[in-house]
């Protein structure tokens, strides 16, 4: 009997943008709500189109990501920082996602280039928050307007983020607003990654990948991606599938902290990215992942009603040090000390 194809659906979140909406009783956002609840029980990913974000800010990003990633490479070294610091340039090769969820790979082989800022300290002045989770962006002198670029699309994506977080609150049947005291001072961070590289600067051999397997660490992604083949989910039938944004869309995935929160209800989606080789050469992608993660102390811990009699939970630990474990395998190489469920997952898909 064939099986059935995988689809991300697609789901129009406009409803919930709309004046009035803030209560989210209409039939129209009850809609969405039951739609969104059926695609992270069943995937994990969902497209969504209805978003209004301005194209022409998605358009002002990708000009400026093209010209800070087509610097020299040693000056866009110039704004490295240090592993443990989850902001500046990140060069290619540098980095091993599939670390982040403990799985073993022989050296830092992730062949994308990324730029990541993100949520500082100075934005919550009244707040002791630690400059570990809330670090100082660095930004690239070199690429002038890129700053300008970035802090608006991050605007537009910090709200939509919030949008999608009341819908979810509807999704799952907590009272409204229940996340609100776990999300008033997020780690929000956003990466962009580039995928094609200058001839001669990076060697490319059959070890690298384009971005290794990994589940994301927050509540939410908002990922705006090239309509280029390379994004795989692995789904419930273990098997990688092809995955890419429609017209308008952005790809929305859950994090560990959503799974967490909903004991597996929710699916934190294993992915990967495979650029397509043609001729020794990466064909050219780029996109911008927009991490919506939850407070520094905010407790990740099962939701009420998600476990039964004598099912097992996930152990509470808060949203810094479940970031901090996985960074530390991204950018360090060091292996999370806790078994974590999505690992034996990646080994054994087919």
């Amino acid at each position: 009997m064939p099986t059935s194809p995988f689809i991300v659906p697609t789901v129009d979140i406009s409803p919930y943008l709309a004046e009035g909406a803030r209560a989210h009783n209409s039939a129209e956002c009850a809609r969405v709500a039951a739609e969104l609840d059926t695609a992270c029980r069943e995937v994990g990913f969902v497209q969504i189109v209805g978003h209004r974000i301005p194209a022409a800010t998605v358009d002002r990003l990708t000009r400026e990501l093209d010209e800070f990633f087509g610097l020299p490479l040693e000056t866009k070294k110039k704004y490295r920082r240090s592993p443990s610091e989850n902001r500046g340039y990140s060069p290619p090769v540098s980095e091993s996602l599939s670390m982040s969820l403990g799985v073993q790979s022989n050296r830092m082989n992730d062949f994308y280039e990324a730029f990541i800022v993100g949520t500082e300290t100075t934005e919550y002045p009244d707040l002791d928050l630690p400059e570990a989770s809330y670090a100082t962006n660095t930004w690239p002198g070199d690429a002038p307007s890129f700053r300008s670029a970035v802090e608006e699309y991050f605007t537009h994506a910090q709200e939509l983020a919030r949008i999608l977080l009341a819908a979810f609150t509807d999704a799952l049947r907590v009272e409204p607003g229940y996340f609100d005291a776990m999300v008033d001072h997020s780690i929000n961070a956003l990466k962009m990654n580039n995928y094609a590289l200058p001839e001669g600067e990076v060697a490319f051999d059959g070890d690298a990948t384009g971005m290794g397997a990994h589940t994301d660490f927050g509540i939410l992604t908002i990922l705006w991606a090239d309509q280029v083949p390379g994004l795989q989910i692995l789904g419930s039938d273990n098997a990688w599938h092809d995955a890419q944004p429609a017209d308008d869309a952005f790809l929305i995935n859950l994090g560990d902290a959503m799974a967490r929160w909903t004991n597996d209800r929710w699916r934190s989606t294993v992915h990967r990215v495979n650029p397509p080789i043609t001729d020794g050469q990466i064909i050219r992608r780029r996109s911008a992942a927009f991490f919506f993660d939850g407070n520094h102390d905010a407790v990740i811990e099962p939701l009420p009603g998600t476990l039964v009699d004598g099912e097992p939970g996930y152990p509470p630990i808060t949203v810094a040090e479940n970031i901090a474990a996985k960074v530390a395998g991204l950018k360090a190489g060091v292996k999370p000390t806790v078994a974590l469920r999505e690992a034996a997952r990646v080994l054994s898909a087919r």
